[in-house]
This record gives C-alpha cells, structure tokens and sequence, in this order.
C-alpha cells in the first residue's frame, strides 16, 4: 500500500506540473499545444510507472539477495586448516600425477582405493593394524554418500602405519624423481605424505572409542559435570607408556617422595581394560583435570582431539608430527606448548601459573574445546576429504580404472561383515541421506609470506613462555 501510496503521489504531482506545462506550451507555439499534452501525459505515465515497478522489483531483489546471504552464510568458508590442502599437493603443482607415479606409490601403501562414477573400489596389499584400513574406507564410503556424485573419478594409495612414509630427502636435488604420492593419517617437516583425516572418526572399536560425533557430544556432557575450576589442579595424562620414549619418559614426571612436578599420570592396560568392559576407560569421563597433558605415541596419537576437547588447558608436549588440523592451532590460544627436553619443569611452572592465573589458563583450555567442537565438526571432516580429493583428482595426468583384483565396496555391504563394536560403530557414523547444504568455501592458497609469518609467530610465542619459566625458576633459585 505504501508503494502504491507513493505512485499515486507522484502522479498528482505530474498531473500538477502537467496543467502547468500546457499553458506555458499554449502561449508560446499553440499549433504544438494538442501533441505536447498528449507526449507529456505519455512521459509522465511512462516515468510514473517506471518508478513504481523499480520500487517493487528492488523490494523483491532485497529479499532474494537477503536469503541468498543467508544460504551463503550458513556454508561459509572452510576453517583455516583447509589452507594445508594446498601446501600437501605442493610436490604435484607442476608436474601432475602420472600413471607411473601412482604406482611407485604402491611399495607404501596398504590399500588402493579407485573412485568411478560415484563407486567404489578397493585392491588390499597388505594388512593394516587392528581395523584402520577398513573404518578409513568406511570414512570414505559415507562421503560418497553425504555428496552423492560430487567427488570426481580417482585413484590413490594409501598408508596406514603410524609414521610418514615418503621422505622429503630421497627426493631432492637437481637430477631427483617426482615423489610418489601416498595418503596418510599424519606427516612431518622431513615428509611428503598427503594428510587425510584418521579412521577413529569413525570410531575405534578396539578401543570402544565411539565416532567423533558421538564422543564429542560425550565429553561435553562430561564438561559440564565438573567446572573448570572444581577441577583437580594437575595435570592428566593417561595412556600406553610402552610405545614411545617420549610416554616412557613423560612418566618420570610423575609424583614421586623426592619430586612434586604438579603430575596425575595413569598408565592405560588396553588388554585387561577389555575384559573389563571398558568401565575406566570412557574419554567422557576423564575431563576432571584443570591440565591435560597430550605426548606423541610412535608418530602422532589420534587422542590430540580428545585431549583438547575437554575444556581443560592442554599442556601439548612438542610434537613432530602433524594431522590435517593441528598445524593451525596457536600456544596460548588453544594450549600451553612445552618442551621435549625439560617437560617436567614446564610441566610444573605450567600448571602453577595456570593455578595463579586461572582466568587466562581456563580460556586457554575453552579455546582448545571450542576449536573441536566448532572448527572440527563431522561435516568439516568430510568437507575436508571432499576437498583433498577434489584438489587430488585435478592433478591426475590418466585415467583412473578399476584394478584387476579391485573389489567394489558399499556401505551396507561393509557394515554387514563387521561384528561387535564394529559393527555398531559403523551404524553409528553410517551417513543416512545426502547434505542439504554443499561443502564449505575453500579458502586460497598461503601466501608465502603470511605462512612465515604464522611459523615465525609461533615461535615467538613459545620463547616468551620458555623466558617466563625461566625467571620463575631463577626468582626461586636467587630469591
């Protein structure tokens, strides 16, 4: 009504203007006079109508570029660790990916999987540990299922140990062949694996550890049972000391007659835990610490992700590996960094810092938390697969075909063969219908210099945490 209002305003307006422009018309040339009405009658109208449809269109526009933003905004970009995306196809940016190159590939792998016309196809070379190779399949059937017909025809190989495989060195030089390109669960600063998110998103039978949707909604629940600050004032760590030096030495940080390094270190008997049902092991049940301590297995440990969802700040000792999200954490935003060498002391000074300063140590820990319960949700997990292999498939130079001892795989087929908690964690993370929403924006590429600058940022910080403690440690040494 408003619009209309407004039109017919004007066009008393123009009425006005017209009775004024007819005499002046008359009294100056009057054989004009009957055509100049008729034309300024036309062009008023014209003009009057004009507006009026512009007006409503722009309203109509409005709402539509309204909900359009809306749509946008509920995909929005990806998070920034799908920047890393770029970085781990880097190798292959010029040069592509040959036929021959894939092949080289297969001395490392323990599966290779084809992708035609929206199926899939597996050739098994070697057995992995427990159930990694078939949950990671799994992982992969489910988002052909959340994006059906969206991924493109591929071919890869992929790795399921725990330590990267393909070694930047042997590939270096002037006269040096392009590497092999091999998918894999975490890499390193002297690797050129290509990361790809674990199979414990799916869930880890073995360990009756439940896929990440269901866990993370677990450990949240656990989160509110006990505040941060009703929380034990040490630092936890749990787990199987026997696979690495840095757990075994990690346990020598712990309460001893001589030391008090502010520890509660458990060590985790996986064996006689599944005799017992798992009733000590539930990860839900183990945010009743201000501190959690996170240390490297063999290579990196697929319970980074649990640590730090538990609302307690994560005192992560120095990794050298990778998964395809933690490159983007910060110290001091979403942990407190300490050293491989001296982790007892950093251990204490970090814990008795965070005891005075319990504010700033609690934001710490909800960072960390909110970083997995916002940046690492399933539907980011398999966006990120989604577009890896996007990215992936860009850079093969053939044509992908289904390998002669290939076998086609199905969700339902798959799930069927399992038993116990596999099965039951297949259900669990089984995707039922495809996204209603498409994948996030994938952001570009690291500038070189922002990339620097982010690495040279990190440090920085960790050296003003180490300058920290070591006054500390003077002031009581001198004090």
């Amino acid at each position: 009504m408003e619009n209309i209002g407004a039109f017919l305003g004007f066009w008393e307006r123009g009425a006005q203007k017209r009775s004024n422009f007819e005499e002046t018309a008359s009294r100056s040339v009057k054989r004009w006079a009957s055509t100049t009405v008729f034309l300024s009658f036309f062009m008023i109208l014209f003009i009057g109508s004009f507006l009026y449809w512009v007006n409503v269109v722009s309203s109509l526009l409005r709402e539509e570029i309204f909900a359009s933003k809306s749509s946008e905004e509920s995909l929005g970009e990806c998070p920034e660790y799908f920047r890393w995306i770029h970085k781990d196809l880097e190798p292959w940016k010029h040069t592509g990916i040959s036929r021959e190159m894939l092949e080289r590939a297969k001395a490392h792998a323990q599966f290779r999987l084809v992708i035609i016309n929206g199926d899939a196809y597996v050739e098994k070379y070697k057995n992995a540990y427990q159930t990694r190779d078939v949950f990671t399949v799994w992982g992969i059937l489910q988002l052909l299922r959340l994006y059906p017909g969206k991924v493109p025809d591929l071919e890869l190989m992929f790795s399921c140990g725990d330590r990267p495989v393909v070694k930047k060195r042997d590939y270096e030089g002037a006269n040096s062949t392009s590497p092999p390109p091999v998918f894999h669960y975490c890499g390193d600063q002297e690797s050129l694996d290509i990361v790809f998110p674990d199979w414990s998103f799916w869930g880890w039978a073995e360990t009756n550890i439940r896929p990440w949707n269901s866990i993370l909604e677990d450990i949240k629940e656990g989160n509110k049972r006990t505040k941060w600050i009703n929380r034990a004032p040490y630092a936890y760590w749990k787990g199987n000391p026997y696979v690495s030096i840095a757990r075994e030495d990690l346990m020598k940080c712990n309460v001893t007659d001589k030391y008090q390094w502010k520890t509660r270190l458990y060590v985790q008997d996986w064996h006689k835990e599944k005799k017992q049902g798992f009733e000590k092991s539930k990860l839900a049940d183990q945010c009743t610490h201000r501190y959690k301590i996170y240390v490297e297995g063999q290579a990196w440990s697929v319970s980074e992700k649990y640590i730090l969802a538990c609302d307690s700040m994560t005192l992560l000792i120095e990794p050298k590996y990778y998964d395809f999200y933690s490159r983007s954490l910060v110290p001091l935003q979403h942990y407190w960094p300490v050293r491989t060498a001296r982790k007892c002391r950093d251990i204490k000074f970090a814990v008795e810092w965070g005891n005075t300063h319990t504010r700033q140590a609690r934001a710490i820990g909800r960072a960390g938390s909110r970083y997995m319960q916002e940046k690492l949700k399933m539907k980011y997990v398999y966006d990120y697969m989604f577009h890896l292999l996007i990215e992936y498939a860009k850079l093969l130079k053939f044509e992908p075909r289904i390998p002669n001892e290939g076998k086609k795989v199905c969700a339902q087929k798959l799930a069927s063969s399992q038993n116990g908690l596999g099965k039951r964690f297949m259900v669990e993370s089984m995707v039922n219908s495809s996204s209603e929403t498409l994948p996030c924006t994938m952001p570009p590429p690291f500038e070189p210099l922002s990339l620097e600058a982010f690495f040279e940022n990190n440090e920085m910080i960790k050296r003003q945490v180490e300058m920290r403690e070591k006054d500390s440690w003077e002031s009581l040494k001198f004090g």
